[in-house]
């Protein structure tokens, strides 16, 4: 059955699949006839969905703490909104962003198999490095996105990640998309099995103008409703009151509502639907672009020149919270579960908060014995009033007002609905940072941690399952749209297109989804580093590296670049004994120098005692008798001759410490002490006697 009438028709071949846009190639009845059967499926999966977009408002009202106006017990009474949402979504956003965002590594590719040459290591090294720059430093609205994505995601239930390449910034883009901007069909089995998805994007002029010039967008700069005024928006008095004020009246500078639907639809007529996008304006229901949503003719499967099969490309990737339990595709937040807690506090806060205005507030009943005239008195400090009645009977005709005390089960009951609301959230104190009291034994600690963590590390591995569909649209983009050889950063890395022909399953986030907090991946780190240290087999340089990243640490190779590039460090036995070779050396050092200091003491006393017999020898030469002096100059002599061996002595002993220390100097040598041919000599005219000695 064909449901979709039009009076021309197009051909199913390549250059549908590249063609910007398909408007050209229908009239303007048949795209009048898409136009509003795009409108019909959006306003029916809208309606659809009435009931979550009621709860998804009043979680949101919470989480914002807008205060609604009352006149109940009485009008301006007390409006007090407990934060019990807003805290619950700013500790899932808090230990959230930090785990799955850890320094500059977001992406990993793993390598499954063995990999003897190293080549996949190589290259899935490439793809991590590229990918985490692409999401960190490329488009640098990714962080931020998602950090605005983990805050919504806890109060609302669901988001969505709009993914596609950018030809305007020449990369790719991950787009935060609102689930109230994503209208699918709320009884829809996931996001790629919904036959129709409508993404709500207000557009300025200009912008559809710059479209309409490009050819993006049919030219419609001639249209009425372009040259007028955009529709004022429906009024949302919920919305107006959390942004605070009402909504603007249009003006030129106001953006027009667009609806950009990804749906099936037959425009071959051959009674298979294709994939395609067709965005229309909101109010006037023109259509402003039909684009094929397959990439190439190689997603069409044919079977006899027939379309069997087309595989459509996927935008969005749905960020999921806690699943709805009616089997709804808009999952369900804080804002829904803890929404009808957090009303019922509120109400008994506010409860108490006008018991207490009540007591505060004087206030009764007057009889008829009090002259007093009519009217509200109010009182100032210091101020009397004057009456015609006197003290008693004023006393008797004065009956104040009976005020209940507030009872101490009100208080009992807030206590509890506090409580169950914290274990929901995983809210408790330890989860806050507060101290869990004195003397509570540090394994305790860890195991009520562990178990108040359990809601959230059920949430945070459906996170991180969200995040790997995100990565792996984007591998695939890369694999179509990156250049051969692109670099980046500083210019010595690369990214090959060739690398992005793999598997895109074995992308991955590079955090853990069964670490939940940082002092357990430090833990697990520190575990495994001990283990690597005991048990060989580990890959000891990876565990440091890992241990370091746990630490937080950044630029792990520079400050750990490998055992094998720094050298090795000294064996402490050996580095010991060296201590201990060292000190007996100074110690043989000390004892030589001590022994040099003797012989030098030595040669001294020498030198001196040679002068003095030389001294003696030419005083007797002087004046004693001839015959006398020959035989004291002879005994001189033999003395003299004593002191030179002992002096020669004394100077090999001093060389042979010199060559053993090795100072190149220090210690003069010891003269000799001068031979009968040397100081003594007789005179001439002395004749020699009988024994041949001097007379």
């Amino acid at each position: 059955m064909q449901f979709l009438r039009l009076t021309k028709y197009i051909k199913i071949d390549e250059s549908v699949a590249s063609a910007k846009n398909l408007c050209d190639r229908f009239e303007d009845d048949d795209l009048d006839t898409i136009g509003k059967l795009v409108w019909d499926g959006y306003s029916r999966d809208k309606q659809s969905r009435e009931k979550w977009e009621k709860r998804m408002q009043a979680g949101m009202d919470l989480a914002m703490q807008i205060q609604k106006e009352k006149t109940f017990p009485w009008p301006n009474s007390s409006n007090v909104v407990f934060p019990l949402v807003t805290i619950a979504s700013l500790q899932f956003s808090a230990r959230s962003y930090s785990n799955i965002i850890q320094g500059t590594d977001v992406v990993r590719y793993r390598v499954i198999g063995e990999d003897p040459m190293g080549q996949a290591k190589e290259r899935a090294d490439r793809i991590s490095t590229h990918m985490s720059y692409q999401v960190l430093e490329e488009d640098t609205a990714w962080e931020e996105q998602h950090d605005r994505l983990l805050i919504n995601l806890a109060i609302v239930g669901c988001n969505f990640i709009k993914t596609y390449f950018s030809p305007q910034l020449g990369h790719n883009v991950s787009e935060l998309v609102m689930a109230r901007d994503l209208v699918l069909d709320y009884y829809a089995k996931s996001v790629e099995a919904c036959a129709r998805k409508t993404h709500i994007v207000p557009l300025y002029r200009n912008e559809i103008y710059e479209r309409c010039v490009s050819g993006v967008f049919k030219d419609v700069r001639e249209e009425t409703w372009f040259n007028g005024m955009p529709k004022q928006p429906d009024s949302d008095p919920k919305q107006d009151n959390r942004f605070g004020q009402m909504p603007p009246i249009p003006d030129e500078d106001t953006t027009f509502k667009t609806l950009e639907q990804h749906r099936l639809l037959d425009l071959d007529d051959d009674g298979y639907s294709e994939p395609y996008i067709v965005t229309i304006e909101e109010a006037s229901k023109k259509v402003l672009r039909i684009v094929a949503r397959w990439e190439s003719e190689a997603d069409v499967q044919r079977r006899d020149k027939e379309i069997e099969r087309i595989t459509a490309s996927e935008y969005f990737t749905k960020y999921s919270f806690i699943p709805a339990p009616d089997g709804g595709i808009y999952d369900l937040g804080f804002g829904v579960f803890i929404g009808p807690l957090n009303e019922a506090v509120n109400s008994g806060i506010n409860q108490l908060i006008d018991n207490g205005t009540m007591q505060n507030s004087s206030g009764g009943f007057l009889g008829r014995g009090a002259k007093i005239r009519g009217g509200v008195y109010t009182f100032a400090p210091w101020e009397w009033k004057r009456v015609d009645s006197t003290g008693d009977d004023l006393r008797k005709s004065i009956i104040p007002r009976p005020d209940a005390q507030p009872s101490a089960v009100m208080f009992q009951l807030l206590e509890l609905l506090i409580n169950y609301t914290d274990r929901l959230a995983g809210t408790v104190d330890q989860m806050v940072g507060e101290n869990p009291g004195q003397n509570t034994p540090a394994e305790t600690s860890r195991n009520t941690m562990e178990q108040g963590m359990q809601v959230y590390s059920m949430i945070f591995k459906r996170v991180w399952r969200s995040m790997k569909e995100e990565f792996k649209k984007l591998h695939k983009l890369n694999s179509m749209y990156l250049p051969q050889k692109q670099s980046f950063g500083t210019g010595k890395s690369y990214a090959l297109r060739e690398d992005y022909k793999g598997n895109a399953d074995l992308v991955v986030p590079v955090a853990d989804p069964n670490i939940v907090s940082r002092a357990t991946r430090i833990a697990q780190a520190g575990g495994m580093r001990t283990a690597a240290m005991q048990v060989p087999g580990y890959n000891v340089p990876e565990v440091e590296k890992n241990f370091l990243r746990a630490l937080g640490v950044e630029e792990v190779d520079k400050f750990y670049p490998g055992a094998d590039k720094v050298p090795p460090l000294p064996n402490p036995k050996a580095a010991l004994e060296q201590l201990k070779l060292q000190g007996k050396q100074m110690e043989v050092q000390a004892k030589v120098q001590m022994f040099k200091m003797q012989l030098m003491e030595e040669r001294r006393k020498m030198n001196a005692e040679i002068a003095k017999l030389e001294a003696e020898a030419l005083k007797l030469m002087a004046d004693a008798q001839v015959e006398h002096a020959a035989l004291r100059l002879e005994m001189f002599d033999k003395i003299i001759n004593a002191f030179k061996i002992r002096s020669d002595m004394i100077n090999e002993r001093l060389e042979a410490l010199k060559g053993e220390e090795g100072d190149g100097g220090g210690v003069q040598k010891l003269e000799s002490g001068p031979g009968n041919a040397g100081l003594l000599q007789a005179p001439a005219q002395v004749p020699a006697g009988a024994n041949g000695a001097m007379v």
